[in-house]
C-alpha cells in the first residue's frame, strides 16, 4: 500500500464536538479510548510537539505488524519513525537494531537515544567501538549487522526490529550492496523499517521490499515543515530565483534573466583591453557601473552579508578540503567575529574538554590552535580530512549556536543532524573523480536540504553566489527538479559468495540473488522491451501474410534474394579491401624523390614524394604515425603545396614515374624553394603521361557460390510472379524488423539473470582456487568468508601462501594497508616510499599474487568495472602505517607522508579493522601473523588513532 502525503502540519483534520451528534459524539469518544490504549500514544506523549501526519501514518503501520518504507525530505522528521520502533522493541521486550551509514551518524543516534532510554538500555557497535553491545537497542553501522548475519551471530537472538536509516546509501557504488545483503538476509520474523530521502521512485523500492520483505507500507511526504526560499547573491544584491505568477506557478526572477543576458553581452577582460583606447569616456563609465553591481562575493563577504540580513547560522558547501580551510583562513585574515567574549569562552571551554584526551604534542602538527581561534570566532571547516574529534566538536558547537558559519564539503550533507538557517553553494560544478560536471538535482536538493531548523526557524534559505555565464533557469530546473532515483548498486562479491554457499548451498544462493533490488530492477527494465517484442512480433505476422504468392514459397525466394545480395557485398568489400592493401604496400616502395602521380583526392596530380611517411618511425625529421594509419608520404605537388598525404588519396597502387633529386637546401617552408623545385618537378616530369589504372575482372563473375544463387532464383516458381517486387518490399520489411527483434531479444536476454550469472562466474574461479568443492565450502573458503573487504580474496591469497608469515607487527601493519588504501593522487604520482627488508618484499609478493589473481578473473570474465574483481593493492599508506605502528611521533608521520590528520586516522582505522579480520582468520597452528595482527592493532592503536568521543 502507498500513501502520498504533502499535509502541512497543523492541518490535521479536527470537528467540533458540539456540531456532532450523540451517536457521533460516542462513536468518537470511543475512538480516543481505542487510541490511548496504543503505544502509539504512550510514545507521543515523549515528545513536546505533535507527529506529522506521515509519521502518525508510518507508526500506525508499524504498531499493525507491517514493514515501511519512509521517503521524506532531509530536516522533516523520517527518524520519529525509527524510534518509535526502538519504543515498540522495548515495550514488546524484543530486540532493536538501528544501522547508519556511517559512524558519525552512529556516534550521533548513539548519544540521543542513550538521553532518551538510558546508557543501560543502548549499546553501540562500529568498525572501531564496541560499547554494551548485549543490550536490547544497539546502534551500528550497516556492515556490522551484514557481518552478523553472515556469522550467524548469537546477538541476533530476539531481534524483532531492524531500523536503516538513510538507506537511499544502496545506491552508492562502493558499499550500497550492503544494504540489499542486509534486507535479503535479515530473519522474515523482524520488521524493517527503512528510512529515505525524497527519490523518484519509492514506489519501485517499495515494491521490492514488497516481495523480499512481505507487507510493506510505502509512505512519501514532500512536504519540508520548513519552507525553503532560493536566492543568487549578485554583488551586493541578493536575488529572489523565483517570482511567484498566477494561481501560485513559480517562474524564474526576470531581473536575473536580464542579469545573465547582460553578463553574456559584456566584452571580456582581453576584449576590454583591446578595445579600451577606442570607448569613449561615456562608455567608460557606464562599464564601470555595470561591473560595479555584478561580481561574484568574497567569503568573508558573503558570510557578512548573511549575517546582516539575519540568516546565518549557515553551511557553505565548497567541494574542496583545501578550499574549505581557505576559507576559514580568509575570514579570519578578514577580522570577521561572529561571538561575543561570552560565547567565545563557552567555546573555549567546550573544546578544552572535548580535546583533553588528545596528547599535548600532538596539538600544533594538528593545527590545533588556528582551529580553535576559528571556532572562538564562530567560523569553522568541516571535511574527510580533519580529525573525527576536530569535526564532531564542529558539530556540537554548530548545533548549540556557537559555531555560525561552517565551510564544508558535500559529505556533511549525508545524513549528520546539522541544520542551518542557510545553505550557500559557491558552484554548481564539482569533481566526481572523474571529471569536473555538473551537480545533479538529487545532490542540489540533498545539500540545500539543510536549510531550515525545524522549531527554530520558520523559513530556509538557499544562497547560490553568482558566477560568469550562469543560467538561472539551468539554477531554477535544479531547484524545481524532485529528480532523485534510487538504483541499485548491488556485485556480488568473494566473501558472499562463500558466505552464501555455506549457509545455503549454490542452487539456493542463486535464486536468493536473484530476489536482489538490482535484479528486480533489471527485470522491470525488460519489461517494456518484452512488449515492444510482442509489438514486432504482430507486425512480423502482418508482414509475413502480405508476402504470400500463390506460386511458391515467397520467404524461401526472397532468402535467396538477400543470399545473393550478402555475397556480391562480401566480394565487393573483400575487393576494396585487397585494393587497399596492394595500394598500401605500393606506398611503402616509395623513396624521398619519386615522382608519382596521384590518383585522386584534392591533390590529385603530378607529385615529388619528400618522405614516404611509413608508420611507426622517423624518417627525414619527420613523425611516423601509427601502424593502422597506413604510409602518409608527404609531397610537393605541381602547383607548389606541399602536403601530407592519407592512403584515402590512394584507392589503387601507385608507382614511380621518374626520380628526381632533392636538394640538401630544400625548405618546405620557403615560398622560393617551393617554387623552384616545383618549377624542375613540371620540367622532369610534366610531359608523362599518368598510367591509366587497368580494371580488373570482378571477382563475382568467377564465384561458384554467386552463380548457384542464381541459377536457384531463376529456378524459382515465385521468380515470374508479375507481383515479385511488391511480395519483395514486403519481404525486406519482414527481414528488417526480424533482425530487430532479433536484437531486443538479446537484450532482455543480457539483462535477465545478470546477478545470478555474475555469481555463477564467481563460484567457478573459487573452484578453481579450491575454495568451494560443489555446496562444500573448504578450509580455504572459511577462511575468505571471515575476510571483509575490496581485496578480500587477495587477503586470502597472501594467508595462503604465507605471505605474512615472520612480519614483525609493523611491517605487518604496512603489508595490510595496501588491502585498503586508495590514493587520491592520479597514476603519473612517484612510486611511494616503502619500508626496507622484509615488508618490501611482502608486498612485492602481494602485487605478484594480484597480478595472477587479475589474469584469472579475465579468464572466468570477472570485471572491475563492473564493481565485481580485485583492484590493484596501492601502496601509498605502508609507510605510513610502518612509521606509525613502529612508535613514530604524529608530527614526524604526517611531515614524511604529507596527508591530513583526519586522512590519517581513518585509514589507520580501516588497516587495524582488516588487522582484526586477518587475526581471526588466520591459521590457528603454526601460523606467527595472528599474533603479530593482534600486537600491531596495539601499535596502531596509540595517540589520536585511538582517541574516540564515545564510550
Amino acid at each position: 500500500m502507498i500513501v502520498l502525503l504533502s499535509v502541512a502540519p497543523g492541518t490535521v483534520e479536527s470537528t467540533m464536538t458540539e456540531d456532532l451528534s450523540p451517536a457521533e459524539r460516542y462513536a468518537a469518544a470511543r475512538r480516543r479510548a481505542a487510541e490511548q490504549a496504543t503505544a502509539l500514544a504512550s510514545f507521543r506523549e515523549m515528545y513536546d510537539f505533535g507527529l506529522d501526519p506521515f509519521q502518525i501514518e508510518a507508526c500506525q503501520a508499524l504498531e499493525a505488524g507491517k514493514g515501511v518504507l519512509v521517503a521524506a525530505p532531509t530536516g522533516s522528521g523520517k527518524t520519529i519513525v525509527g524510534e518509535f520502533a526502538v519504543h515498540l522493541a522495548l515495550q514488546q521486550g524484543k530486540k532493536c537494531f538501528y544501522t547508519t551509514p556511517i559512524k558519525a551518524l552512529s556516534n550521533q543516534k548513539y548519544s540521543d537515544l542513550c538521553r532518551r532510554y538510558g546508557t543501560e538500555k543502548v549499546g553501540l557497535l562500529t568498525g572501531d567501538n564496541s560499547v554494551n553491545s548485549d543490550a536490547p537497542v544497539v546502534v551500528m553501522t550497516t556492515e556490522v549487522l551484514r557481518n552478523m548475519l553472515y556469522a550467524g551471530s548469537q546477538t541476533l537472538l530476539g531481534l524483532g526490529y531492524v531500523v536503516m536509516d538513510e538507506v537511499h546509501y544502496l545506491s552508492d557504488r562502493f558499499r550500497g550492496a550492503v544494504w540489499e545483503e542486509v534486507i535479503i538476509h535479515l530473519p522474515e520474523s523482524v520488521t524493517l523499517v527503512s528510512l529515505s530521502a525524497t527519490v523518484s521512485n519509492a514506489e519501485e523500492f517499495g515494491d521490492w521490499l514488497d516481495t523480499v520483505r512481505g507487507d510493506t507500507e510505502v509512505i512519501v511526504s514532500e512536504h519540508r515543515p520548513v519552507p525553503l526560499f532560493q536566492h543568487v547573491l549578485a554583488g551586493r544584491r541578493m536575488y529572489d530565483l523565483f517570482e511567484e505568477g498566477e494561481g501560485h506557478r513559480r517562474a524564474v526572477n526576470p531581473d536575473l534573466t536580464r542579469l545573465a543576458r547582460m553578463e553574456a553581452s559584456r566584452p571580456s577582460y582581453q576584449d576590454r583591453r583591446r578595445g579600451r583606447n577606442t570607448l569613449r569616456e561615456a562608455d567608460r563609465e557606464r562599464e564601470r557601473r555595470q561591473r560595479s553591481r555584478v561580481w561574484t562575493p568574497g567569503r568573508p563577504e558573503v558570510i557578512e552579508r548573511l549575517d546582516a540580513e539575519g540568516l546565518l547560522p549557515a553551511i557553505t558547501f565548497i567541494f574542496s578540503r583545501a578550499a574549505c580551510e581557505a576559507a576559514v583562513q580568509q575570514c579570519l585574515y578578514a577580522g570577521l567575529r561572529l561571538n561575543d567574549e561570552e560565547a567565545r569562552a563557552e567555546v573555549r571551554s567546550l573544546v578544552e574538554e572535548r580535546t583533553a584526551a588528545i596528547p599535548r604534542e600532538d596539538l600544533h602538527v594538528l593545527g590545533y590552535y588556528e582551529w580553535l581561534e576559528g571556532l572562538e570566532r564562530g567560523i569553522a571547516a568541516h571535511h574527510a580530512g580533519m580529525l573525527p574529534t576536530f569535526k564532531e566538536v564542529v558539530e556540537e558547537l554548530f548545533v548549540r549556536g556557537l559555531v555560525k558559519a561552517v565551510f564544508a564539503t558535500e559529505t556533511l550533507a549525508l545524513g549528520i543532524n546539522m541544520p542551518a538557517r542557510s545553505v550557500v553553494l559557491e558552484k554548481l560544478v564539482k569533481w566526481n573523480g572523474e571529471q569536473h560536471a555538473d551537480i545533479t538535482p538529487g545532490e542540489y536538493t540533498q545539500l540545500t536540504g539543510r536549510a531550515g531548523r525545524r522549531g527554530i526557524d520558520v523559513e530556509g534559505h538557499a544562497v547560490v553566489l553568482w558566477q560568469r555565464a550562469m543560467n538561472p533557469d539551468h539554477l531554477a530546473g535544479l531547484a524545481g527538479t524532485r529528480t532523485y532515483p534510487l538504483r541499485s548498486s548491488f556485485k556480488p562479491s568473494y566473501n558472499m559468495a562463500v558466505n552464501l554457499v555455506e549457509q545455503f548451498g549454490r542452487h539456493r544462493s542463486r535464486e536468493l540473488l536473484e530476489t536482489s533490488f538490482a535484479q528486480f530492477q533489471a527485470d522491470r527494465s525488460v519489461v517494456g522491451i518484452s512488449r515492444q517484442v510482442q509489438r514486432n512480433e504482430e507486425g512480423l505476422e502482418g508482414y509475413k501474410a502480405s508476402m504470400t504468392c500463390h506460386l511458391g514459397d515467397f520467404e524461401e525466394y526472397a532468402r535467396l534474394r538477400r543470399e545473393l545480395k550478402d555475397r556480391e557485398t562480401d566480394l565487393a568489400r573483400q575487393g576494396a579491401a585487397q585494393r587497399r592493401a596492394e595500394a598500401a604496400v605500393a606506398l611503402e616502395k616509395l623513396k624521398p624523390g619519386d615522382v608519382i602521380h596521384v590518383p585522386t583526392g584534392k591533390y590529385a596530380g603530378l607529385a615529388l614524394v619528400l618522405d614516404p611517411g611509413l608508420p611507426a618511425g622517423r624518417a627525414n625529421g619527420h613523425r611516423g604515425f601509427e601502424a593502422h594509419d597506413g604510409p602518409r608520404p608527404l609531397v610537393l605537388t605541381a602547383e607548389r603545396q606541399v602536403k601530407r598525404l592519407a592512403s584515402m588519396d590512394f584507392p589503387v597502387p601507385v608507382e614511380a614515374l621518374e626520380r628526381m633529386r632533392i636538394p640538401k637546401s630544400f625548405n618546405p617552408r620557403s615560398p622560393q624553394s617551393r617554387r623552384d623545385l616545383a618549377s624542375a618537378l613540371r620540367t622532369k616530369a610534366g610531359h608523362i603521361p599518368p598510367e591509366r589504372a587497368r580494371k580488373k575482372r570482378s571477382q563475382a563473375a568467377d564465384d561458384r557460390e554467386i552463380a548457384r544463387l542464381r541459377t536457384a532464383i531463376r529456378a524459382h516458381p515465385c521468380h515470374g510472379c508479375d507481383e515479385r517486387e511488391d511480395h519483395a518490399r514486403w519481404a525486406e520489411r519482414y527481414h528488417r524488423l526480424l533482425r530487430d527483434t532479433s536484437q531486443l531479444e538479446r537484450r532482455i536476454e543480457g539483462r535477465t539473470n545478470t546477478i545470478a550469472r555474475t555469481f555463477d562466474r564467481i563460484v567457478a574461479l573459487l573452484t578453481e582456487l579450491d575454495y568451494l568443492r560443489a555446496d562444500e565450502v573448504t578450509e580455504h573458503g572459511k577462511r575468505l568468508a571471515r575476510l571483509y573487504g575490496e581485496l578480500d580474496l587477495l587477503a586470502s591469497e597472501c594467508l595462503r601462501a604465507g605471505v605474512w608469515e615472520g612480519l614483525a607487527p609493523a611491517e605487518l601493519a604496512a603489508c595490510v594497508s595496501a588491502l585498503v588504501y586508495e590514493s587520491r593522487v592520479g597514476d603519473d604520482a612517484m612510486a611511494p616510499k616503502l619500508p626496507a627488508g622484509k615488508a618490501k618484499a611482502a608486498l612485492g609478493e602481494m602485487v605478484r599474487i594480484w597480478g595472477r589473481l587479475d589474469a584469472l578473473e579475465e579468464d572466468f570474465r570477472i570485471s572491475q568495472t563492473e564493481g565485481v574483481g580485485q583492484r590493484e593493492p596501492d601502496l601509498g599508506f605502508a609507510w605510513a602505517a610502518y612509521m606509525w605502528a613502529s612508535g613514530k611521533g604524529l608530527d614526524e608521520v604526517l611531515r614524511e607522508v604529507e596527508m591530513p590528520a583526519g586522512d590519517f586516522v581513518r585509514w589507520c582505522k580501516q588497516v587495524i579493522d582488516v588487522l582484526g579480520q586477518i587475526s581471526a582468520a588466520s591459521p590457528a597452528e603454526g601460523s606467527t601473523v595472528a599474533k603479530a595482527a593482534r600486537k600491531a592493532v596495539d601499535q596502531l592503536l596509540r595517540g589520536v588513532v585511538a582517541y574516540s568521543s564515545v564510550g
